[in-house]
């Protein structure tokens, strides 16, 4: 942060000179156009010299205030960039703890399901078991009281 403080300031001493000099020039040149001097060649090749460089002078200001405004674009952009990224990374984090909240909730129904399924099992086993007894019993019945089997649908 300091050294953009510092960058800005030399620009802003930079900019301020260049248009001093600027004026100067100006001031000069309109001198010169208003009393038509006449002046030897060093005079008028300095003072072409300074016209010249007024020129430069306000070329390169212009490029100067583009640069900055493309700056502070880029800046304005960084930041939003940043900004994106950083709700990017909450979405995600929030879809990570949904899935981990959703495998949780699997897993504990896949528990439930596989006591039900033993819980059943076991009740087959029983069933199974006291059909058989039943069975057992009819034969006794039948071989004690003489009767044929009946025929059983099961």
């Amino acid at each position: 942060m300091e050294d953009k403080g510092k960058g800005n300031e030399r620009w802003n001493a930079a900019i301020g000179n260049l248009t001093e000099m600027s004026a100067n020039l100006e001031s000069l040149q309109k001198i010169l156009l208003k009393k038509a001097v006449f002046v030897d060649e060093e005079t008028f090749a300095k003072a072409s010299l300074a016209s010249e460089q007024a020129r430069t002078i306000k070329v390169l200001e212009q490029r100067v205030e583009t640069l900055e405004r493309e700056l502070d674009a880029a800046i304005t952009a960084a930041a939003h960039a940043r900004s994106e990224k950083r709700q990017a990374e909450a979405a995600q984090k929030a879809a990570e703890l949904r899935a981990q909240e959703t495998t949780k909730e699997l897993e504990n129904t896949t528990r439930v399901f596989e006591l039900h399924m033993e819980e059943l099992r076991a009740k087959q086993a029983e069933i199974a078991k006291r059909d058989n007894d039943i069975k057992l019993l009819e034969a006794i019945i039948q071989t004690l009281g003489g009767k044929e089997p009946r025929s059983s649908s099961g």
